[in-house]
């Protein structure tokens, strides 16, 4: 057995737990919590204390950076939507941080309608929502600036310097 493969293995803290209308999958990474919800079988519409549950899992690990993936949900009930604005309120009183990522359409929709899109954006993946927005639209931006720089010939140090960095900016 190869002992860098095992030791990498060992590092990696899965747990999964059980709470009211959910499994809870929850991976930690370095300064951040990755918590899969799961719908249960009977995913139940009234989800009272989601956001208590999920603070207690972020206390436990001293982490108050939690990423939520969302990717099994169909629905998203108002209560739901309240308590993971419940959930960022505590999370950043302590300076920390809620991510949302993998929502469908039709949730992103709910959000929208809730005027919430905003406050919870939806990303694509766990390492977008680290990354966060901020960092996507940097990108963009450097992309728009070298490619500008390339088409005018304005600055030759710049569009010299596009090939060689366009891959970093993808």
């Amino acid at each position: 057995m190869n002992l860098g493969l095992a030791a990498a293995q060992t590092e990696r803290n899965v747990a999964v737990q059980t709470t009211d209308g959910f499994r809870l999958t929850i991976d930690r990474g370095p300064n951040w919590l990755f918590v899969k919800l799961r719908p249960r079988a009977r995913f139940a519409r009234d989800i009272p204390l989601i956001a208590d549950q999920l603070w207690s899992v972020a206390s436990r690990h001293f982490i108050y950076r939690v990423v939520l993936e969302l990717e099994e949900l169909d629905t998203l009930p108002a209560n739901m939507i309240e308590q993971l604005v419940l959930l960022q309120e505590r999370l950043a009183g302590c300076g920390g941080a809620l991510r949302i990522c993998g929502l469908s359409n039709e949730c992103v929709e709910v959000l929208r309608e809730h005027h919430l899109e905003a406050a919870l954006p939806n990303h694509a993946t766990r390492q977008a929502a680290v990354l966060g927005g901020d960092l996507m639209e940097l990108r963009a931006r450097l992309k728009q600036i070298i490619s500008d720089a390339a088409a005018d010939d304005s600055d030759p140090a710049l569009a010299a310097f596009a090939p060689r960095h366009e891959p970093c900016l993808q």
